[in-house]
C-alpha cells in the first residue's frame, strides 16, 4: 500500500492559541493548580485537628470561625457553643484590652502578628491561663482574610512558678531571721555561685556574688576534708551535712551547710544546692557539754570516756599521717625506702 502524505499547512489560528493546544498543558496546569491547593487544604485541616494545643480561626470582626478539639476541652466547652461567638466573650476582662489593641494592631498592618500571656474563661468561671500566639492570613492585597490563634494551656506551669516562688519568698524570709545565705553548683558546667547574702556575710555590704575560687579560701584550711563535695559529685550520696569554720565580717565562724544533689527526670545528676547558716553559739554550747562530759567534775582531769576519745583522736591522727607518709613514698623515685620501724602503722 502505497501512503501519500501531503505537507502540512500553515494554520490560522493565533500563535498564542495554537502553543497552547499544541502542547495540551493548559487543563493539567489548572488540574495541578487545584490538585495542589487540596492537598495543601487538606495538610492544614489535618494539622488543624491533631494538634496538642489549642487552635482557632478567627474573622477579622474578632468573631471565631472554628476550633479544634484541643481547645474545645481546654475551655470545657462544645465546639458549636464556640463557634461565631467574639473572642472577647471567653476572656478574661483583665485581658481583653491588650488582647483588642494588638489585634486592631495587625487588621491595621502595624504587624502581622502577636504573642501574649492570656486568660480564658471557662462556663463555670473557672480560669485557664494561656500563652497565645496570633497570626495573620492576609490576602494578596495585604488585607487580612483570617487570623489563626493557637492556645497553649500553661495553668499548670503557671501554678507551678507560683508555688516554687512562694516558697523561695518564705525561705527567703527564713533565711532573714538567720546568717548565711545559699550557694550552687551545676555540675554540667562545674561552675559554683553563692547567693548575695552569703557573699555579703563574708566580704562585707558591697561585696558580690563569690565563685569556688573566692570562697574557698574563706573557708578554714583544717575544715577542707569536712566540706569535701566529692561524694555528692560522683552520685554516692544525694545529701549530706558538714561543718566548718568561715571567715566572715563577724570573724570566724561555725557554719553549718546542708547540701543536696539534684537529679533530672532520667536520674542524672545536674545539681548541688548548699544552705549554710551560722552555729556558732550551738556549737560553742556543744563543745562545752562534751568537755563537762570527758572530765571529772573535782578534778578536771579527764574521766573513762575522756580519755577513750582523746586515745581514738590520737589514733586517727597517726593513721592520717601513716598514709601521707605512704602516699609521699609511692610517689618518690624507685629508689628503695623504708620507714622507721618506730614510724610505721
Amino acid at each position: 500500500m502505497l501512503c501519500i502524505i501531503s505537507p502540512a499547512r500553515p494554520s490560522q489560528e493565533p500563535s498564542a492559541e495554537r502553543s497552547l493546544k499544541q502542547s495540551g498543558n493548559a487543563k493539567p496546569l489548572y488540574r495541578e493548580s487545584a490538585h495542589s491547593a487540596e492537598e495543601r487544604g487538606a495538610l492544614f485541616d489535618y494539622a488543624f485537628e491533631a494538634a496538642p494545643i489549642g487552635v482557632a480561626l478567627v474573622s477579622p470582626s474578632g468573631k471565631i470561625i472554628k476550633v479544634n478539639g484541643s481547645l474545645a476541652t481546654m475551655l470545657a466547652r462544645a465546639r458549636d457553643d464556640l463557634t461565631d461567638v467574639p473572642f472577647g466573650h471567653i476572656t478574661h476582662p483583665d485581658d481583653l484590652e491588650t488582647d483588642l489593641n494588638l489585634f486592631d494592631d495587625v487588621l491595621g498592618g502595624k504587624r502581622d502578628g502577636y504573642r501574649l500571656d492570656k486568660r480564658y474563661l471557662r462556663p463555670d468561671n473557672s480560669v485557664v491561663e494561656a500563652f497565645l500566639t496570633v497570626t495573620a492570613m492576609r490576602k494578596p492585597s495585604g488585607e487580612v482574610a483570617r487570623l489563626l490563634a493557637m492556645i497553649e494551656d500553661v495553668t499548670e506551669a503557671r501554678r507551678i512558678e507560683r508555688q516554687l516562688l512562694e516558697r523561695a519568698t518564705q525561705l527567703e524570709l527564713a533565711m532573714e531571721a538567720v546568717r548565711g545565705g545559699f550557694w550552687h553548683m551545676d555540675l554540667q558546667t562545674k561552675s559554683f555561685e553563692t547567693s548575695d547574702r552569703l557573699a555579703r556575710y563574708i566580704g562585707g555590704p558591697h561585696a558580690g556574688r563569690m565563685e569556688l575560687n573566692a570562697y574557698l579560701p574563706n573557708v578554714h584550711p583544717d575544715d577542707h576534708p569536712a566540706a569535701n563535695l566529692t561524694p555528692l559529685l560522683e552520685g554516692e550520696v544525694d545529701k549530706s551535712v558538714a561543718e566548718y569554720r568561715l571567715r566572715t565580717t563577724e570573724g570566724e565562724r561555725w557554719m553549718r551547710c546542708d547540701r543536696r544533689l539534684l537529679r533530672d527526670a532520667q536520674g542524672t545528676p545536674f545539681r548541688i544546692i548548699g544552705v549554710v547558716i551560722d552555729f556558732t553559739e550551738e556549737h560553742l554550747r556543744r563543745v562545752e557539754l562534751e568537755v563537762t562530759a570527758d572530765t571529772d567534775v573535782l578534778t578536771g582531769l579527764f574521766n573513762r570516756r575522756g580519755l577513750q576519745k582523746k586515745f581514738d583522736r590520737m589514733s586517727k591522727e597517726k593513721h592520717r599521717w601513716c598514709s601521707r607518709s605512704i602516699s609521699m613514698a609511692s610517689r618518690r623515685s624507685t629508689t628503695a625506702w623504708v620507714m622507721p620501724p618506730a614510724t610505721r602503722c
